[in-house]
């Protein structure tokens, strides 16, 4: 036995997996529900264009579950978010959205330099992760049940809060694509620290999530087509293979060939609302294409009022 075969023994006996899973297993996980997948639409931003989600997706037949956005609780006003909320109810979807300050809108210039992009997400120092803490009581308040985070401080520390009764225990810490985990341990890590669903990295190949999949319980959520800013890949063929292989999974449609609106406000809604009405239909073409690819595959139930 050599030094590698060791090493995959020694994974193995962490209930890891030895390597990348290039079999390609099935997975048997599923979401309490029975379902296999779930429909996101991502960078919902505000209230009017979640209702451009309700119209497009009724208009498409388009089922959805999850919405998603990324300019952060702290440009959303109270009464937005209050509107987000009661929205989010009327159809039962969960609402997610990006918490507070990171370094790439602060006053550092590490986050804009060449190399240094990797910390632009993460909170700067400890006044950042107070102001984030702060964005996630204030979403609280008003009805938010899901919020993404894209630092392991901050995830450690809101983990620590719901066990402590501090932030409510039904609280969904969804890990955003930003905090870029890409392998089956750094994953375990982040639900070990209170991780209730994760954003995988959008470049993995299918044996990469299977070996992921096989290393956590977490629902998994994963982009079919990418922004261009991480990436641009559109994998609608891989969506059958995907939905066989990683569930319980979150399917992301965003839409290539699009400009990142981040922060997002009334100045740029109009293309806001392009953009998501464009993301449901991207989300109709992928069903189509599970139906073909996989047509015994299950989605999880509809929420109430969904179409």
């Amino acid at each position: 036995m050599n030094g590698m075969d060791e090493t995959r023994q020694f994974l193995t006996s962490l209930g890891l997996p030895p390597g990348d899973l290039r079999d390609l297993p099935s997975s048997t996980q599923r979401f309490p529900d029975g379902g296999q997948y779930r429909i996101e639409i991502p960078s919902v931003e505000g209230p009017n264009c979640l209702r451009a989600v309700y119209e497009t997706s009724d208009r498409l037949g388009v089922p959805i579950h999850r919405v998603s956005q990324g300019s952060g609780v702290m440009l959303v006003t109270d009464d937005e978010l209050d509107e987000l909320a009661a929205l989010g109810r009327e159809r039962g979807i969960e609402i997610s959205l990006f918490v507070g300050p990171r370094a790439g809108w602060d006053t550092g210039g590490m986050a804009t330099s060449t190399a240094g992009r990797i910390v632009a997400p993460k909170a700067r120092g400890m006044e950042q992760i107070v102001q984030s803490v702060e964005d996630v009581r204030r979403a609280c308040e008003h009805g938010i049940e899901s919020v993404l985070v894209t630092d392991d401080g901050l995830l450690y520390v809101l983990g620590e809060m719901k066990k402590a009764g501090e932030l409510p225990a039904s609280l969904i810490l969804k890990g955003s694509v930003m905090l870029g985990a890409s392998n089956p341990v750094s994953v375990r890590l982040l639900e070990q620290l209170g991780l209730t669903t994760f954003n995988t990295p959008t470049d993995l190949t299918l044996a990469q999530l299977a070996a992921i999949r096989a290393a956590t319980t977490m629902p998994l959520d994963i982009y079919i087509e990418v922004p261009d800013d991480i990436g641009g890949f559109i994998r609608h063929y891989q969506i059958g293979e995907i939905v066989r292989v990683c569930p319980p999974v979150y399917l992301k449609f965003g839409v290539r060939n699009a400009p990142n609106i981040y922060p997002a406000g009334t100045h740029l809604e109009a293309t806001a609302i392009a953009l998501t009405k464009e993301r449901v239909r991207r989300a109709r073409i992928g069903l189509d294409l599970l139906k073909r690819l996989y047509p015994e595959a299950v989605m999880s139930p509809l929420p109430g009022g969904n179409p």
